[in-house]
């Protein structure tokens, strides 16, 4: 906890006030990274129009993947130990989350906006595309010649993304 509150240039008993545990921390940033990525999402919701909303949902996923890459990491990190901090919380929050978007996919499906795709494959896709510039971000780099992607670059990603995506379920970006 030392290092952490070193790093967050806090006094470690500030820390120990809100966080009595590493593991407790770890499972408040887990919490904030699925809340904000729920933010991203609330998209689905305000909107109806397919394009709309998977435009609006890829730009909003890969900003975070630029500006919180570290919150991806610890994320994927998670995710490939079976959620171990997280457990049963996760199960019960992310499971009827991603089943209100499918249903809204498979809507989209059936009134003939979107062709037939599974909606949770969508969903995967969009995640795995946005979530590499943030997992992979060395890797990026170093096909980048060695350098950060630049703002056209990133901006040019994200219309890649965006129009692969929508191309897919027969829509132009």
């Amino acid at each position: 906890m030392g290092d952490i509150a070193e790093q967050a240039e806090l006094p470690r008993s500030n820390l120990h006030y809100y966080f009595s545990t590493k593991d407790e921390l770890f499972r408040a940033v887990l919490q904030d990274l699925l809340d904000v990525w729920k933010q991203d999402a609330l998209c689905f919701e305000n909107f109806d129009d397919p394009r709309v909303v998977l435009t609006s949902y890829i730009r909003a996923k890969m900003g975070h993947s630029r500006s919180r890459p570290l919150g991806s990491k610890i994320w994927a990190e998670e995710m490939l130990h079976g959620a171990p901090v997280l457990g049963v919380n996760l199960d019960e929050s992310l499971v009827p989350w991603a089943k209100m978007k499918e249903a809204k996919i498979r809507c989209w499906v059936e009134e003939g906006r979107i062709l037939p795709v599974e909606p949770s494959a969508l969903l995967y896709m969009i995640w795995a595309s946005t979530q590499h510039y943030a997992d992979f971000g060395y890797q990026v780099q170093l096909l980048n010649g060695g350098e950060v992607l630049s703002d056209m670059a990133f901006e040019n990603a994200v219309q890649t993304v965006t129009s692969v995506i929508l191309r897919g379920i027969g829509l132009e970006p």
